[in-house]
């Protein structure tokens, strides 16, 4: 249980990138499958990615010429907001998984979060509003399509998963490569140098997709509360928590990404999901009635 989640991670990110003739051939899968999007931050042009990225479907609707709106990924994005919160990004996220792996690796000093962390926290919804909404749908080409800003000016799990591997497996993309390819590739040293330094920096101040997910965190049936009966104000929580965030204030805050690890520091038991609990409280009456 000690890696329970490592596992969970890795497991997900295996079996949603799990098209492995695309990385012999350097063909990015088209099959039915990558009509659906998975929860996560997943480029659709990994060669072993089977399923959409949210983001990157929303763009591609929003820039298309002719359909606006996306009914089947805004539902998507709110039945899994309002299940799991931001939850997906500590369990599913293969980006997520990246950047917790590459933390783990010694650093002469590690921080909790960069200088001016409360104005560098706003940016991911920056990048949502301007880069994922508002340039795809206007700034468009004469045949009014718009391009995916997001996904071909910034993200960097773009250029991990899928144009690395495209580029070293085919020539014609390696000869192709150019500013744009330099400049992505620029972000996402950034963001491995960063990851060294800070726990999951793309996640706490870029990332769009976690951004949308962090809204529904204080409704999200994944969700903690606090057993003021039970809390001491021991402050272990806020220590544990890789995010910094102080549980015993803010139990749902829009940073958390549910790992677990200011449950496993509370001496108390004091964090619990309240809709878990409500089950086991009903669950007990039923017992007892019987």
């Amino acid at each position: 249980m000690k890696h329970l989640r490592l596992i969970v991670q890795a497991c997900f990110a295996a079996l949603t990138n799990g098209y492995v003739r695309g990385f012999l051939e350097g063909k990015i899968y088209s099959g039915p499958l990558k009509q659906l999007c998975v929860p996560g931050l997943n480029c659709y042009s990994c060669p072993g990615a089977l399923g959409a990225c949210p983001i990157g479907a929303l763009q591609a609707v929003l820039g298309s010429r002719g359909r606006k709106f996306s009914f089947y990924v805004l539902g998507f994005l709110l039945a899994v907001g309002a299940v799991c919160g931001r939850f997906v990004c500590g369990w599913l996220c293969p980006f997520g998984l990246f950047q917790e792996l590459l933390h783990k690796i010694p650093f002469p000093r590690k921080i909790k979060k960069l200088p001016g962390d409360r104005i560098l926290r706003g940016l991911k919804y920056l990048v949502l509003v301007v880069f994922v909404i508002v340039l795809p749908l206007t700034a468009v080409n004469l045949v009014g399509m718009g391009d995916p800003w997001f996904c071909k000016y910034i993200c960097p799990s773009g250029m991990l998963f899928g144009g690395i591997p495209l580029s070293a497996l085919d020539s014609g993309i390696r000869a192709a490569a150019g500013w744009l390819f330099a400049w992505k590739f620029l972000i996402l040293a950034a963001v491995i140098l960063l990851s060294l330094l800070v726990y999951r920096p793309f996640c706490r101040y870029l990332c769009p997709l976690g951004a949308i997910y962090g809204l529904f965190n204080p409704i999200a049936l994944v969700r903690y509360e606090i057993d003021r009966d039970k809390c001491v104000d021991c402050g272990k929580c806020k220590a544990g928590c890789p995010m910094d965030i102080d549980l015993h204030r803010e139990p749902n805050s829009r940073l958390c990404v549910r790992c677990g690890k200011c449950k496993k520091n509370c001496p108390t038991g004091a964090i619990v999901n309240p809709v878990l609990r409500a089950m086991h409280q009903n669950a007990a009456q039923g017992a007892k009635k019987e």
